[in-house]
Order: structure tokens, then C-alpha cells, then sequence
């Protein structure tokens, strides 16, 4: 007998509908075959389901069963298979009726003694449910939460012997009904805990107000992690809009906290230098979002800059610009959204001496050119704020604490909603400013254009009506110091 489970594989952040197949063959030789262009996960899942099956003292079929996933050409990955394949055997073998499992999608992985247990991408599969015309999903129960945010009804299961009991009518199970609940708790780093670099601050304060990208340079010890780590702190939470955005990147990922489903604060990433150029800005075998994409509408941070691999760090030169990164393979094109905020921290040389008038540089003109050609000009001229972070003295590191993260949240807030609702233009004395700073600074075109979003930024900061000479001035005075000079 033949039966159908419904649910979705992932092709990049995209759900794609899979039928599941099952065909039972009660008389012939006992097999369990599964096809349908299935990765080794799916395929493992013979003996899980076979098992769960008769853990959750249902009956296994005796003969020939068939599972096709449909389409055949479209690649299956990963365990949420599972769920669906059991409960289209249990179908096929009249155990549970085909026009209650029709209604409802599944998703879940299935562990040998039968409980249901949660994968990632239930909030794709759950939109992709929704567009199909199935408003019920059958999924993990601590993974409820996430399907909820697509609009469909949640129906949690802990083991598959509840599901089948469910689509037979002899169990009520009550849909998960989505809550306010409390939002994640915010990070405990606090702006007020760095002493002294005011000019780093008002940097990190910008960069917070407009979006800019950021690199902090010094030598060891002068506070640039700590300053660059303390930038999601003065970030406001994310709208409704782009929470769901994050969200959905972070589910695929199976980064989503049960308990937090929803992503509301910007996200930071912080990878190690020794991240893969898959890594940063994704794909792999499984095509699946970097770090990059993980930091969408948030912060990505590369700690030691001039320690990655140079070309994972070219590899964000395009994704900087548009915002999206696209990966291309022979078996199609997949784009994952990037729109971060990028913010690096270097030494000024191989051995962190330079810039520190107590240390005394050893490094040879050749090492020292091998470490700056990590960096390309390209890159360099897609930060937009660029600073040299002396050693704090001994006065400020005993000074009192700076002012806190909230207060500067609640200015970069009032800078943001600004910026949105009537961003300032620039007098024409600014405007003759910066071309004249433009000859004499030898800035390209984008470098001009991002000196003139930075003054925007602070004057919007400053509460003006316009971006004056004085916004450019500052803004210019952001551009790579000399030590960084290439």
C-alpha cells in the first residue's frame, strides 16, 4: 500500500516541498530501501525509524518497504527526515489514517527508543508549510516556539508513539499557543567598564549610530577586543522585520535558543582566525550560511585581522558592498543574506611593538610589508572609521568608570531614528570641504562616499539640521592614520 508525508527539504535559507513516499509490500522478501537522492543522515535513518517503530510498540511491517523522497533530483540532507518517513510507513501499513497525516507537515529526528527530538531549519520548514497550504505542523515540542513565528499551528510531540496516537484520534494534543514571554537577556559587557581611548569610544559610538565598519589598531594590551566586543551593547534591539531575518538564518544554523526563539538582539560573531574562507562567508558541502550571514543585521568581529587568510578576507569585499553573498556550484547558485556590520582589531606589526613608545619594534622591513600585504587597499578602504589606540596611562586606567552602555544606546537610538526619518544634507561649505579633502587626501570614490554617510552619522549624533564643516572634519580625521597607511 501506498502513502504520503509531507515536509521540506532546505536549498540554502529556501524550504523546497518533499513528499514523502512509502510503499508497502506486505508478501514479499523483508527490505527497507530509501531513494530519492538522500545523503548518508537520510539514509542512516532506516535503522532509527525502524527502531523508534518498535519502541513506540507499533508494528513493524513485514515485507518489502519502498521510501522515495520526491523530488528525486533534488538533494535531502540531514535527519528531519525522520519523523515524516516513520509516520508515511505507519500510513502505508494502516496504522494511522492517510487523510489526517495529509493534513499535517512534519519535521523531527528520531532517536532509537522513539522520542522526537529537534533539528535545525523548523522555522524554514514551517514558512514553507504555511506557503503550501498546510496550516498544521507536526514538530519537536521544544522547537514549537520557532514554528510558531511562521503562522502555522504548532503541534508538539515528544515521542512517535504521541504522533500516531495523535493522527488517529485517540490522543489530544493542545497546539503550542506562542507567548510574549521574556525577550533573551541582554550582554553583560558594559561600555562603562573601558577606561580612557575617548576617541575610540566616540569611534564605537558612530560606528553604532550609521552601521560602519571599524578597525581599531594598536598594540597588545590597549583595549581593542575589549572596545569592539562591547559594541553589541549600545545597539538597539531589531524590529520585527529583521529579527525574522535573523531568526530564519540562525534556524537553519540550529543556533536558535528554545527558550528565545526569536531573535531580537543584533547578532555577534566573533570567528578565530583560523576560520576557512567557507567558514566566513558559508557554503561547504552542505551549502550552509558563514559567519558572515550569521552576523546579518549585526556585528561580525575578526579579532586579529591580519592573522586570517587573505583570501577569506577578500571574500568579503563584495558581500561589504551588496550586502548578500552569492555561492555558486555546478548544481545551481545559492544566496544567504550578509548585511554586518564588520569591525577588525590588529597590531600595528608582526610583534605588537609598534605605536608603544615604552617597546622597542624588532621587526625587519620585510616581515613588516609581508604583514601589511594581508591587508589589501581594497579592504582597507571599506572601513569607514579607522583608529590607532595609544597605551592608556596609568591616570585613566584608575580614572571612574566611563559612561555606560545605556546611556550611549539611548543616543545612538535617537541618532538612528533621525537618520531614518530625515537624514541631514550638507551645506555647500561642507560640500566645497570635503572636494578639496578629496585632492588632498587622494580618496577614491567610495572613499569619499563614506566620508560623507560618517559626517551624516555625526550630525545626526549632534542633533544638527545639516552636516556642517566641522561633521566633515571629524569624519575625515577617521581615515586611516598614518600607521595603517598603505
Amino acid at each position: 500500500m501506498l502513502a504520503r508525508a509531507v515536509t521540506h527539504a532546505l536549498v540554502g535559507l529556501e524550504p523546497r516541498r518533499v513528499e514523502v513516499e512509502a510503499h508497502v509490500r506486505e508478501l514479499a522478501a523483508p527490505a527497507f530501501a530509501i531513494v530519492g537522492l538522500a545523503d548518508r543522515a537520510c539514509q542512516e535513518a532506516k535503522e532509527r525509524v525502524a527502531s523508534a517503530i518498535r519502541s513506540a510498540e507499533l508494528r513493524w511491517p513485514d515485507g518489502r518497504i519502498v521510501v522515495n523522497l520526491a523530488p528525486a533530483e533534488l538533494r535531502k540532507e540531514g535527519s528531519g527526515f525522520d519523523v515524516p518517513i516513520a509516520l508515511a510507513v505507519l500510513a502505508a501499513s494502516r496504522q494511522i489514517p492517510h487523510a489526517r497525516l495529509a493534513e499535517h507537515a512534519s519535521i523531527g529526528e528520531l532517536a532509537l527508543d522513539g522520542r522526537i527530538r529537534r533539528v535545525g531549519g523548523v522555522l524554514a520548514v514551517a514558512e514553507g508549510a504555511r506557503r503550501g497550504g498546510l496550516t498544521d505542523l507536526l514538530c519537536p515540542s521544544d522547537a514549537c516556539g520557532e514554528a510558531a513565528l511562521a503562522g502555522v499551528v504548532a503541534v508538539p510531540v515528544r515521542h512517535l508513539a504521541d504522533a500516531a496516537a495523535y493522527l488517529r484520534g485517540d490522543l489530544e494534543l493542545e497546539p503550542y499557543v506562542p507567548t510574549n514571554g521574556t525577550a533573551a537577556p541582554r550582554s553583560p559587557l558594559d561600555l562603562a567598564e573601558v577606561r580612557g581611548q575617548e576617541r575610540a569610544r566616540r569611534a564605537l559610538e558612530i560606528a553604532a549610530a550609521g552601521g560602519h565598519n571599524l578597525l581599531l589598531g594598536g598594540p597588545p594590551g590597549t583595549g581593542k577586543t575589549m572596545l569592539a566586543r562591547r559594541l553589541p551593547s549600545i545597539l538597539p534591539r531589531l524590529d520585527d522585520e529583521r529579527a525574522l531575518e535573523v531568526t530564519r538564518i540562525h534556524s537553519v544554523a540550529g543556533l536558535v535558543d528554545p527558550a528565545h526563539p526569536l531573535v531580537v538582539e543584533a547578532p555577534f560573531r566573533a570567528p578565530h582566525h583560523s576560520a576557512s574562507t567557507a567558514a566566513i562567508v558559508g557554503g561547504g558541502p552542505r551549502l550552509r550560511p558563514g559567519e558572515a550571514s550569521l552576523a546579518h543585521h549585526g556585528v561580525l568581529l575578526l579579532d586579529e585581522l591580519a592573522e586570517f587568510q587573505r583570501p577569506a578576507l577578500e571574500a568579503l569585499r563584495q558581500p561589504l558592498e551588496d550586502g548578500v553573498i552569492t555561492v555558486a556550484r555546478a548544481a545551481g547558485t545559492i544566496r544567504f543574506p550578509a548585511r554586518f556590520q564588520l569591525v577588525g582589531t590588529m597590531n600595528l606589526c608582526p610583534c605588537g611593538a609598534r605605536g608603544d613608545p615604552n617597546a622597542q619594534c624588532s621587526c625587519s622591513a620585510q616581515r613588516l610589508a609581508r604583514y601589511k600585504d594581508k591587508l589589501s587597499r581594497a579592504l582597507l578602504d571599506r572601513f569607514d572609521l579607522v583608529v590607532a589606540m595609544p597605551r592608556p596611562r596609568a591616570t585613566e586606567l584608575a580614572a571612574e568608570p566611563g559612561e555606560s552602555s545605556h546611556a550611549v544606546c539611548e543616543r545612538v537610538s535617537a541618532a538612528l531614528d533621525r537618520l531614518r526619518r530625515a537624514p541631514p544634507g550638507r551645506t555647500s561649505d561642507a560640500d566645497d570641504f570635503l572636494t578639496r579633502a578629496v585632492e588632498r587626501l587622494g580618496l577614491s570614490g567610495r572613499g569619499r562616499a563614506r566620508v560623507g554617510r560618517v559626517a551624516r552619522t555625526i550630525a545626526a549624533l549632534a542633533a544638527a539640521d545639516a552636516v556642517n564643516v566641522e561633521h566633515v572634519a571629524e569624519a575625515l580625521s577617521y581615515r586611516a592614520p598614518d600607521e595603517l597607511a598603505r
